[in-house]
């Protein structure tokens, strides 16, 4: 650093001079390191603009780089920089001579307080590097330049699509380290890695909410949606830091491929079987039942949120013909007619029953609850809930029920959790999170199912038991310790003995966070039950689809459908009996 500043005087740039004339190069601005080595300096650069973000809603500067004849040969630095200025002067593929102050900018390296931009004509844009993920080469290097993927790239996420005109990009889809590994420094190393093998993909803009939302091409909508999962090919663009994240500022659309498509509901087995599904419902609350009381404590806003979440959620839970549901995130409300246990009962036809444990919920806004076809499936003896461990003050307590086909026949036990979130607000003492990779609150979720495997030692006392089937949402993924006790107790997820998951490849999970899938959700059949268990799958209707298109935002175009109807998707798991 100190030898580039003792080089600075020579540089006659520093003083505002005619088109070719001397300059500081680029690369000794941007320099090896993270930061330049001229922050502070006025200096005046030579380059092409290649992007321009002075339009409306933009960056409020240009793009500016080196011509390639004029580079300095060194792969370590970069030969661009923002430009911020307001001034009008240059368009993309225009020569310009800038003076400005050397900045840095929450990481991007820029130009500011500009004093003139002087045109030197048009000029051939910058050939443009070849990037890919992961890269091989420090991104610093090429930071603010023209470049190009060497190969079609996986959206994991687009969480930030509606606020923000994002999408994330990374080479393959990336799983969540703790499907597959046991936490520790391993998962945690795993999930860093991960999060440096990302690009976002930008719109060139800095405002909140773009309309229309950029991505994918034609603006998204329900039928014209991008989901996790799909390819994107033909990227090319500035390659910009903003905000803590690199990210492609594209020059043109890149070309979407939809190959995570929407698919239809898993078929019914040949097999006389009962189809048992389990599904998150994202706080269905109902209001006060008879078409006021909004905004609801977590779930719609208004009445008519409400009407497109019930309406998707009826056909999500209708479509795959299940004789028992096992729902959760269901407001807690009693079971009166204005129940919304009762409504959604009502909406999925007269031959579906609700199971009633009052008093016995719970004091959570949400709780638990099981559905059946009364002209199907029997429910045999009383329901029970766990009021011992964890749920005797606090939690959602898990609901018991036996259920028999026809009333004939092998009978199953029903049971449907929902474990506390990761999420750490007011976490305290043992339920802090132990950077291991499983969030907060492990410490209770593991107490939780040491809780539920006690209370189902003792089977059902009543004849023909085939075994117990534990489904809902655990909060915890595959190899974290509320599902190690509960293996250890003999329980199996079915969804994983069928479709084992790993980090390259794993097609069935219920949940996505932050750019990474894997499981919430579950089935977990006993010792007894496992062999009677025909088929356990996900149904990917849910996870998948970008959350702008979720119930709260009821976006112009989005038609009653299975789709985003939740954020989780639903379990679907066939017993023969």
């Amino acid at each position: 650093m100190l030898f580039l500043l003792a080089l600075l005087p020579a540089f006659p740039a520093l003083v505002a001079a005619s088109c070719g004339g001397s300059a500081t190069p680029i690369s000794m601005i941007q320099g090896r390191g993270d930061t330049s080595p001229l922050v502070g300096h006025r200096v005046t650069v030579e380059g092409i603009l290649t992007l321009d973000a002075r339009m409306k809603g933009g960056f409020s500067g240009f793009y500016l780089q080196q011509a390639d004849t004029e580079t300095d040969g060194n792969p370590e630095t970069s030969e661009a920089l923002f430009v911020y200025t307001r001034k009008p002067t240059g368009t993309s593929g225009e020569r310009l001579r800038v003076t400005g102050t050397v900045k840095e900018f929450h990481g991007l390296t820029e130009l500011v307080s500009v004093k003139n931009i002087k045109s030197c004509g048009p000029a051939p844009l910058p050939k443009a590097r070849v990037l890919s993920l992961p890269s091989p080469h420090d991104l610093e290097s090429l930071e603010n330049m023209r470049v190009r993927l060497a190969q079609p790239l996986t959206v994991i996420d687009s969480w930030n699509l509606a606020r923000f005109g994002e999408l994330t990009l990374a080479a393959n889809d990336q799983v969540v380290p703790t499907e597959y590994l046991t936490p520790g420094p391993k998962a945690v190393t795993a999930a860093a890695r991960n999060r440096q093998q990302r690009l976002l993909l930008d719109d060139g803009r800095g405002v909140r909410q773009p309309e229309p939302i950029p991505w994918p091409p034609g603006g998204l909508r329900s039928e014209n949606t991008v989901r996790s999962g799909d390819k994107i090919h033909d990227i090319s663009g500035i390659l910009d830091y903003r905000f803590g994240a690199w990210r492609i500022q594209p020059e043109r659309p890149p070309v979407f491929q939809p190959v995570n498509t929407r698919a239809p509901a898993p078929a019914r087995p040949d097999t006389a079987h009962v189809r048992v599904m389990a599904m998150n419902l994202e706080n269905y609350f109902n209001g006060d039942g008879e078409g006021a009381g909004f905004p609801t404590p977590r779930g719609a806003p208004t009445a008519l949120a409400l009407e497109t979440q019930h309406q998707r959620l009826v056909e999500a839970l209708r479509q795959p013909d299940p004789d028992i549901l096992a729902i959760t995130e269901l407001e807690n409300d009693g079971y009166s007619e204005t129940s919304a246990i009762a409504q959604l009962t009502r909406a999925l036809g007269p031959e579906w029953s609700f199971v009633a444990t009052p008093g016995a919920d719970g004091n959570d806004q949400i709780r638990t609850s099981l559905l059946y076809r009364h002209d199907r499936i029997l429910a045999e003896g009383q329901p029970l809930r766990l009021a011992s461990g964890p749920f005797i003050r606090q939690g959602r307590p898990p609901l018991a029920q036996v259920f028999r086909s026809d009333g004939k026949g092998l009978a199953v036990q029903v049971v449907v959790p929902h474990l506390k979130s990761k999420s750490c607000r007011g976490a305290t003492g043992k339920n802090k999170t132990r950077h291991d990779g499983q969030g907060c609150y492990a410490h209770r979720r593991s107490e939780a199912a040491r809780a539920l495997v006690q209370w189902l030692e003792q089977p059902p006392k009543i004849r023909d038991f085939a075994g117990t089937l534990i489904t809902g949402d655990l909060n915890s993924y595959f190899q974290e310790e509320p599902l190690q006790v509960l293996r250890h107790a003999g329980f199996t997820s079915m969804v994983h003995h069928f479709h084992p998951c790993n980090a390259q490849q794993c097609d069935h999970y219920t949940y996505r966070y932050k750019g990474e899938k894997g499981s919430l959700d579950y089935a977990l059949a006993s010792p007894s039950l496992m062999p009677r268990v025909l088929h356990a799958s996900t149904w990917a209707i849910n996870a998948d689809e970008p959350p702008a298109l979720g119930y709260k935002n009821n976006l112009p175009g989005t038609t009653t459908s299975p789709w985003r109807s939740s954020d989780h998707n639903p379990v679907i798991t066939d017993i023969q009996l």
